[in-house]
């Protein structure tokens, strides 16, 4: 087997022992602004069904709606008391299409994106008032997968992913819808596309396009983030491993850029890529991450807007183990010993990247996600990348269930060989003139903040995972499980009158609301930057 090097052992070794202190001796934190602390959770459908994905909320009625990806509808959750939520109704979308993907609410409307029936038909994005009365209906395109709101509810921008289903694939695009007034009236849509786009051309730069497709038909747009100014929003396309900029004021897409790969030889991009290798080993491999981001959120600093993504990951079934690859003797001349399952052999790649040369085996191993954020400048450029930061984190807080999956306990490792944490939801918040970005883990669960303001240089300020290891999965003692959708409420739209964020959680299917609430006491399963004499980076450094 092949080991950390030393540095990276004694990082690991340092975190755990920290932890170890973290976990159960009170003491006052100083230098955290604030800590996730839970008031406040609602079940709201079966185990592994998907029951709470996308939240969003309503200040004047204080009501959330979610996802419920089990029913196909959003259920409406009274959060005028965060410490006691109660399910009012479901809004019924059977109506409508198959089921609801995304949510938000503006100005007394909501709007919901629903798949058609055919998914690969055209969707509508539906509009509801406060109470789920019909306001108006709208097509966009296929599969819209998730929409927003501008600042002041005139316009909703909608990802159409357009995934390809039963032999047909559909075109991805951007809808944007301009909003009309309460009785249904003034609603229209412009659905921008790729059409104008050419596929070897982007290949040619990094973009990843498959054989035999046109862009339009290849991309997947998944997420969308639009500039303080609402004059740009960029898209993450995951499966393409790139972002789509728009121009909002002529409503086109003006460029698509290719994010890169993650070179994981690198110091400081380590990551454990076995779930065989019987204990936690964060190593550097000659291998190489794509971004594939799923959220994305912005924010601004000194009139520059950033843009963060969350790198999950996504194949489409074009993924092999490492150990079923056939590597070039000259680029991999120890192939014998990377392909042990201990080492990089039950990992993941991708097997229509990495033949440079056309000769029919790999030159290069690109395998799914970063498992870290990454925060881009307006121009689609990398300042920061979180590198190896969330597999430290969570090895320090959980050793013994290091990279678990989110529906069983006892999985100690068994997302090592297959994205790791795979960081999935991310959103943003300025707190007394701090930007703030709140990072949630799909497998091993919890959400990470950092200390945004500085693009170039985040600060690591906690790790609070809201999950019991030690019971059933399956039973509601697990609490959150698989963390979907994050939605920051401030402490002037908050029931209470303090800083909350509302995680909806697909596994457990419980929407939970955390307190920013002053930092007290250590609390168990929660890991403080100060505790670390300065973080994760001060240890990099």
């Amino acid at each position: 087997m092949i080991h950390s090097n030393p540095y990276t052992l004694l990082k690991g070794y340092i975190l755990a022992f920290i932890i170890s202190l973290v976990c159960f001796i009170p003491s006052v934190n100083a230098q955290a602004p604030f800590t996730l602390k839970p008031i406040g959770t609602i079940d709201l459908g079966g185990f592994d069904e998907d029951a709470a994905e996308i939240v969003t909320h309503d200040p004047v009625t204080q009501r959330l709606f979610v996802v419920n990806g089990e029913t196909g509808n959003v259920d409406i959750v009274d959060v005028s008391n965060p410490s006691n939520l109660n399910f009012i109704s479901s809004i019924d979308l059977s109506s409508f299409g198959d089921a609801s993907n995304s949510v938000d609410f503006k100005n007394g409307l909501l709007a919901v994106a629903v798949q058609a029936n055919v998914v690969t038909d055209p969707g509508q994005v539906v509009f509801f008032d406060a109470f789920g009365n019909l306001v108006a209906q709208v097509t966009v395109g296929a599969l819209p997968d998730m929409l927003l709101f501008n600042a002041n509810g005139s316009k909703v921008y909608v990802a159409n992913e357009g995934e390809p289903d039963e032999g047909i694939d559909p075109v991805g695009s951007v809808s944007i819808v301009t909003v009309g007034d309460s009785t249904g009236n003034g609603f229209s849509v412009n659905t921008i596309g790729f059409e104008g786009f050419d596929a070897a051309t982007l290949r040619a730069a990094g973009v990843r396009i498959f054989d035999g497709k046109t862009v339009a038909e290849d991309v997947e747009p998944e997420y969308i983030a639009i500039s303080s100014d609402e004059t740009q929003a960029f898209v993450a396309l995951q499966e393409a491993n790139s972002l789509a900029i728009i121009d909002l004021v002529e409503e086109v897409v003006t460029s698509i850029v290719p994010m890169g790969l993650k070179d994981h030889s690198l110091p400081g991009n380590e990551l454990d890529p076995s779930d065989r290798d019987s204990g936690i080993n964060i190593a550097n491999w000659p291998v190489l991450g794509m971004y594939m981001p799923d959220a994305i959120a912005s924010y601004e600093v000194n009139g520059q807007t950033y843009y963060i993504t969350a790198n999950e990951g996504d194949d489409r079934g074009e993924d092999d183990r490492i150990a079923d690859l056939l590597l070039d003797p000259t680029a991999f001349p120890n192939a014998a010993t990377l392909q042990m399952n201990e080492n990089l052999g039950r990992l993941g790649a991708s097997t229509v990247d990495g033949d440079t040369d056309g000769d029919g085996d790999f030159d290069e191993l690109y395998v799914y996600g970063a498992r870290s954020f990454t925060i881009f400048d307006a121009q689609g450029n990398i300042v920061f990348d979180s590198g190896d930061d969330l597999e430290q984190i969570t090895a320090a807080a959980f050793p013994t269930e290091f990279n678990s999956n989110n529906d069983e306990n006892g999985s100690f490792e068994s997302r090592s060989d297959n994205k790791g944490p795979e960081p999935e939801g991310v959103t943003t918040a300025v707190i007394d003139g701090r930007v703030y970005a709140f990072v949630g883990l799909e497998r091993v669960g919890g959400i990470v903040v950092y200390d945004v303001t500085n693009p170039f240089s985040p600060t690591f300020i906690e790790y609070v995972n809201n999950r019991n290891f030690d019971v059933d999965a399956t039973t509601p003692e697990a609490l959150d499980l698989g963390p979907e959708g994050l939605r920051y409420i401030p402490s002037n739209e908050s029931p209470n009158g303090k800083n909350l964020l509302v995680v909806g959680n697909e596994v457990s299917g419980t929407v939970t609301v955390f307190e920013l609430a002053p930092v007290e006491t250590f609390q168990l399963q929660v890991l403080h930057a100060s505790d670390l004499e300065g973080g994760v980076e001060a240890l990099s450094n």
